[in-house]
């Protein structure tokens, strides 16, 4: 299962490189390194060996490749390699790794983002560990996110530094007599063979995405500076000098509410791009806003507007922005389950690049050619070069898993909802004989998408035999605004009704489907959604609740956005958040639920799924409750390589007990 990154290519448009990543079980953990390839697919090679190498960048003059790598245990670093190949030199010794970078324009310093832990945590006292630590005083929401745990007291902040010539002589770790004579020099500190990483912001607040601007002389980053930031979800675009002066507010000046990220100037210096999200006044309505793309003069950075129209077009879930000549960028339009890659002027004017049965992951531009990241219904992740409109492939790193398993065939299908709202998705069949049990799966969010893009989760229920059902219901993202704002304060309404719908609808058209064998599962907003309809309809043999979002009135004091997000969903009045709570209805449920969570979910905690548990066995549901210890919201996506093992093995062992197949039985 490789899954590639975003290309970098090189200047002179001949060759790229990207980074190939892989769950590996001996390692338990994801493993890769960078490939060098022509844009013509040839002469592929493995360029570095490190145990873990991602997110390549050529430096602008094309001589050099820099990277992040990480070692078994370790944060990730930043590493420079020659562009012909060599071995890569380490830049950076951050106690909790490197996060982001960005080269000069004249290709001699890097920008880069690091979290810098408070004194006294984190191991920067030796003897004092996480236990003993001090304890952390909380004044505001903002102070821990789900994969990070506390932030508040490990800021993410902008470093800048020289990146030395990789002709130089290597540094020599002196010993003994030599060792000692240079303590003596230098105080307690002694040359580490580093550069000097100079800190550039030490605000009480997360600076991300930082860049230069094009002219080298300053840097655009993000953050949430202003003095209400605690309490909204805005996020500004800033500029300060490279010496880290100067710190200018470029986004929101007409006195806007837009959740701001990823700035980048246009070649020229005329331009500064930016994505954003209308938060309407109050700053925290993220309910389904779709990402728009702002530029204004860098000029005049008060005159910024939006490119695209937030209500039909999300350029979100990519999120990124690519320059493609002097008055245009590429940017990523998630919609209907395909991710296009789209190019837009100064001037408005939109060209699709490349659309169809897939979705673009990543992109990179020079002199006319443009290469891609790539995923599609047989293949995790590739490279193609984009021509005509089409995708033109140049890498296959997905053929070892076609090989070894079949990949089973996306059918895209649209039934009606009980109300006749026309629903979308996805159907899914084993090859063999039915009649065939049926997963309905739900997607997590609400606000996102199944899609074109290889499954893995999809792919190994059709191997075990089953049929899988798959929707967008209202709620979804991809089909503009209002589709996804509908069901703000009425979850379970519509939503229910659109599944309900297009699993009737799959059920009448496919007769190798077995409509009295059922099953129903979901993760985050799936878990809600799932536990929501078993609540109010029986028809289903057993049920999977995972990660679920599952009482709104508990979910705002513990989850990391539980401040904002249970009340712009379901609103503030408590009778109405009842109504729309799948554990204020728990005593209606019978069918026999498993519930799977992770100790370190901190998007939806774990009590949401321990006091949804005891509510079934006390009231006599067949129910199981399946943990993983150190895992978070995104086990199924990015745990370790076992625990993903494992959590398939329980799912299918609980189906083989309700649902039976041919290929998967109750174990002996």
């Amino acid at each position: 299962m490789n899954s590639v990154s975003a290309p970098a290519l090189h200047p002179d448009a001949q060759r790229c490189v990207v980074s190939v990543t892989r769950p590996d079980f001996d390692a338990d953990s994801y493993v890769g390194q960078l490939w060098e390839l022509s844009v013509d697919g040839r002469n592929a090679r493995r360029l570095t060996r490190g145990f873990r190498d991602v997110s390549p960048m050529y430096s602008p003059d094309g001589t050099v490749i820099a990277f992040l790598r990480a070692t078994p245990g370790d944060k990730p670093q930043l590493f420079v390699v020659d562009s012909r190949g060599g071995e890569p030199r380490r830049l950076t010794d951050q106690l909790l790794g490197v996060s982001w970078f960005d080269w000069s324009p004249e290709s001699g310093r890097i920008v880069f983002s690091s979290r810098v832990p408070e004194q006294g945590r984190y191991g920067t006292v030796d003897g004092v560990s996480p236990g003993l630590e001090d304890a952390r005083l909380i004044t505001g929401f903002k102070y821990r996110m789900n994969g990070t745990g506390y932030t508040n007291d490990k800021r993410n902040q902008v470093f800048l530094l020289e990146v030395p010539s990789l002709d130089e002589q290597p540094h020599v770790e002196p010993v003994g007599r030599a060792k000692e004579s240079v303590k003596e020099a230098a105080g307690k500190d002694t040359p580490t063979g580093f550069p000097k990483a100079v800190q550039l912001t030490n605000a009480d607040a997360d600076h991300g995405s930082p860049v230069f601007s094009s002219d080298g002389t300053r840097i655009l980053f993000e953050a949430s500076l202003e003095e209400n930031s605690d309490s909204t979800l805005r996020s500004d675009i800033y500029s300060m000098g490279t010496d880290g002066s100067d710190c200018r507010r470029l986004s929101n000046l007409s006195g806007g509410n837009v959740g701001c990220a990823r700035p980048v100037e246009s070649p020229d210096g005329r331009w500064l791009y930016y994505l954003g999200s209308d938060l309407s006044k109050s700053g925290r309505d993220f309910v389904a806003r779709n990402t728009a793309l702002y530029a204004a003069p860098t000029s005049a950075p008060d005159q910024a507007k939006p490119l695209t129209d937030a209500d039909v077009m999300d350029l979100g879930e990519v999120g990124d922005i690519v320059p493609n000549g002097p008055e245009s960028v590429m940017v990523f339009s998630r919609t209907r389950g395909a991710g296009e890659l789209l190019e837009i002027t100064t001037g408005g004017t939109i060209t699709t690049l490349a659309a169809g049965e897939f979705i673009v992951t990543g992109a990179a531009g020079a002199a006319g050619v443009v290469v891609v990241a790539y995923t599609d219904p047989q293949t995790m992740g590739d490279l193609a070069r984009v021509v005509d409109g089409a995708l033109e492939p140049i890498t296959d790193f997905s053929a070892e898993l076609r090989e070894k398993s079949a990949v089973a065939d996306l059918v895209e299908e649209t039934f009606t909802a009980s109300d006749g709202h026309p629903v979308h998705g996805w159907v899914l069949r084993p090859d063999t004989p039915g009649a065939h049990p049926v997963l309905l799966n739900i997607h997590g969010g609400p606000f996102a998408q199944y899609g074109w893009g290889y499954f893995d989760e999809a792919q190994v229920y059709v191997k075990a035999g089953y049929a899988v059902v798959m929707c967008n219901p209202r709620g979804a993202a991809g089909y503009g605004q209002e589709h996804g704002r509908v069901i703000k304060e009425a979850m379970g309404t519509v939503d229910l009704l659109d599944v309900l719908g297009f699993l009737e609808g799959a059920l009448d058209k496919y007769p190798d489907m077995d409509r009295e064998r059922l099953g129903i599962m979901g993760g985050s907003y799936g878990g809600y959604l799932t536990a929501w309809t078993i609540a109010h309809d029986h028809r289903f043999t057993a049920a999977i609740v995972e990660r679920g979002y599952l009482d709104p009135a508990s979910f705002a004091g513990s989850s990391d956005i539980g401040w904002f997000f249970s009340e712009e969903y379901t609103g503030k009045d408590p009778v109405k958040i009842q109504a729309q709570s799948p554990f204020a209805h728990v005593d209606k449920v019978q069918t026999p639920t498993f519930v799977v969570h992770s100790e370190e979910d901190l998007r939806c905690p774990l009590e949401q799924a321990q006091r949804y548990y005891t509510a079934l066995k006390l009231q006599g549901v067949p129910t199981k409750m399946l943990v993983f210890p150190g895992e978070t919201h995104e086990l199924s996506r990015a745990g370790s390589p076992w625990h993903r093992r494992q959590r398939f093995e329980h799912i299918l062992r609980w189906w083989a007990t309700w649902l039976p197949t041919a290929g998967n039985q109750p174990a002996a």
